[in-house]
């Protein structure tokens, strides 16, 4: 099996149900496997932490979610066009792995969602290629032969998956968006195994 580590950080819930989408895509294709899992928020010394262990839904990423992965999907909100500081701080702490190439030559995808419809959506996705491009990996678009890149009214990118939330982060995930979190989840999965065999 061909393990695809989808990893993320939410706030409101937008970026977390991203992620089960494009979970959902992965597990649509034979010989391919999600492995949904977060990263725990940054606080000053001065603050206390988050627990160990999360209250409700995915675990924490851990480097080894990274080094045994066969692909990886990326999610963050947007904050002003960058990824979140939890996921960065994450990934910051990297290094180890880009020192030995552990992740050279494995495709890799981004999806974020924004309060605004003009919030930094394409930004956030290209800033969140930068460590994965320094890492050696492969980054796995979004095609217009996707339709719904062409038809949304929401969000969608052809950088990845998007998705427009609403400054209270109450708006679902459309229809278009959750067809694009999908067919995200399912092309990683299908160049993945092509990629291992």
């Amino acid at each position: 099996m061909a393990e695809i580590l989808v990893l993320y950080y939410s706030v409101g819930g937008s970026v977390r149900r991203m992620a089960e989408l494009v979970a959902e895509g992965v597990e649509r294709v034979p010989g391919a496997m999600a492995r949904l899992r977060t990263v725990p928020e940054v606080a000053p010394l001065t603050q206390t932490a988050v627990p160990a262990i999360p209250p409700e839904g995915a675990p924490y990423a851990e480097l080894s979610d990274l080094r045994n992965c066969a692909g990886l999907a990326l999610g963050s909100p947007a904050r002003f066009g960058n990824m979140a500081a939890p996921l960065k701080h994450f990934l910051d702490g990297s290094g180890p792995l880009w020192l030995s190439g552990a992740l050279a030559g494995r495709p890799a995808c981004v999806f974020t969602s924004t309060a605004s419809l003009h919030g930094g959506q394409e930004t956030t996705l290209l800033s969140m290629m930068l460590p994965l491009l320094h890492h050696g990996m492969l980054i796995v678009g979004l095609p217009y032969t996707q339709a719904e890149l062409n038809a949304t009214r929401t969000g969608g990118t052809p950088y990845g998956p998007s998705h427009f939330a609403g400054v209270a982060d109450d708006q679902p995930v459309s229809d278009a968006e959750r067809a694009l979190c999908i067919a995200q989840g399912r092309r990683l999965a299908e160049i993945a195994l092509k990629l291992k065999a």
